[in-house]
């Protein structure tokens, strides 16, 4: 099936999804829709963000997407019970990997550092006391004005390296061995917060079960692309054209209103 796959997020944060899953799928087409005038969804309210996601979903459905994934935390804790109740096609999001890091943590204190509206949505919730056991001990710091930075794209290190070291230094001071990044965003700065923390913290990987997950869904539903031919990667922006730091010269990057 030679329809795209279909991805939003608030901005630039998804990419780092984009990047991985067109290696996983060499003969898949893509659109990506970067809501970047809306950017950032975590201060937005609960409805603000399940219409945002109704917006991005209705666009993706107009322009032939056979599946949707939504790269964004915020918008997959808000919004996707909702979103699935009214769209009929593959809708796939991505969550903080608590499960993982639950197995994995010896000093039993974990890390989040994500957004205010990921962090307080029911499904996180659902999702922490599901997974949580007893003598666990998470640890949450909202990235506030992380977002805004990242998709700048123009900030120095040093300044975002300070940022960090504000909210990680109090997780590392509290034993964590394992930190989970609850905003696509932020694995764009993947390399400043391997910096900042010691090398025994572990960052758990969120991209790589998410895009297990998205080929599974793809070769279970018989709408995997298995026609070789030069392919196309579409990425759609809304507000202030989006920084070139993160895009590959593969990407055609166009303005949308939507």
């Amino acid at each position: 099936m030679k329809n795209p796959i279909g991805i939003f997020d608030s901005g630039i944060g998804g990419i780092s999804i984009l990047k991985k899953l067109k290696q996983l799928l060499p003969n898949e087409n893509f659109i990506y829709l970067a809501d970047n005038r809306n950017c950032p969804y975590g201060s937005k309210s609960k409805k603000e963000i399940i219409s945002l996601s109704k917006k991005n979903c209705k666009k993706l459905i107009e322009l032939n997407c056979k599946i949707i994934i939504i790269a964004c935390n915020t918008s997959t804790t808000n919004s996707i019970k909702k979103l699935r109740e009214i769209i009929d096609i593959p809708i796939i999001g991505i969550e903080p990997g608590l499960k993982p890091a639950i197995h994995y943590t010896k000093t039993k204190n974990i890390g989040i550092l994500a957004t205010e509206k990921t962090l307080g949505s029911k499904l996180f919730f659902e999702t922490l006391n599901h997974n949580r056991i007893d003598d666990i001990h998470i640890h949450e710091q909202i990235g506030y004005e992380l977002v805004n930075l990242i998709e700048e794209g123009s900030h120095p290190k040093q300044n975002i390296q300070e940022i960090l070291e504000k909210y990680l230094v109090p997780m590392i001071n509290k034993k964590i061995d394992c930190l989970l990044l609850g905003c696509t965003h932020y694995n764009h700065i993947k390399d400043i917060i391997k910096e900042v923390i010691p090398g025994h913290i572990k960052i758990v990987d969120t991209i790589a079960p998410v895009n297990k997950r998205i080929l599974s869904i793809l070769k279970s539903n018989n709408i995997l692309n298995k026609y070789t031919h030069k392919r196309t990667i579409k990425i759609f922006y809304n507000g202030k054209k989006l920084s070139s730091n993160y895009l590959d010269q593969e990407y055609d990057l166009r303005y949308l209103e939507f």
